[in-house]
């Protein structure tokens, strides 16, 4: 039997867009993993005070998002535990509920590899990860004295980095919300449920940011 492998996406899904759910599809079928999960943030610890619409909002948009595709699901684990949201302590929650011979894929974008090693316990959260999957971006090419610096900095970083190529859609939600402020369109960027949701809850309206 194959063991339970699955790819974990975490955000703020501020909001949840085609380029999330494309970069999900891509790494599950690239992987062969069981299934994606999405893991919406409840506070994230780098992100303090930045995100703009209520959690639960966030959380009924990427369950619209992820309802069309059996193979995704979404985990409330960050947005039920009080406190900010540490990824490290995410994976060992996780593995007490799915059980510790479960692989684990979580799935980061190039532009973040390179704070991966400033993140909260990062030695812990590659022990617990069986892969972390890094994702092309558009503006980022590989590079082996990159990576090599990265290992310097985090020794075993390299080891379970798997990096899988997937097709360059340069959507931002922050770009979205700046759209939505400015009475701009978003078709075509986001599910049309999201963006019925968007408009019925007037979400982002008034934010424009800097």
């Amino acid at each position: 039997m194959k063991m339970r492998s699955i790819g974990l996406m975490g955000g703020t899904f501020d909001p949840i867009h085609h380029a999330h759910l494309i970069v999900a599809e891509e790494v599950r079928y690239a992987l062969n993993l069981t299934e994606m999960v999405f893991i919406p943030a409840g506070e994230p610890p780098h992100k303090a005070k930045r995100t703009t619409a209520p959690v639960q909002d966030r959380l009924a948009m990427v369950e619209l998002a992820v309802a069309s595709n059996p193979h995704f699901s979404i985990s409330r684990i960050e947005i039920d535990r009080p406190g900010p949201s540490y990824l490290v302590d995410t994976l060992r929650l996780l593995k007490e509920q799915w059980g510790q011979d479960v692989e684990l894929c979580f799935v980061i974008g190039w532009d973040s590899l390179e704070d991966f090693p400033t993140w909260y316990k990062p030695a812990e959260i590659l022990e617990q990860l069986n892969r972390l999957v890094v994702v092309h971006r558009p503006g980022y090419e590989d590079n082996e004295a990159y990576n090599q610096q990265l290992e310097a900095r985090l020794p075993g970083l390299l080891q379970k980095m798997c990096l899988i190529e997937v097709p360059q859609l340069d959507i931002s939600s922050t770009e979205l919300r700046r759209r939505i402020a400015e009475d701009r369109p978003i078709k075509y960027q986001t599910p049309e449920a999201v963006e019925a949701y968007i408009q019925a809850h007037n979400l982002y309206r008034y934010h424009i940011e800097g």
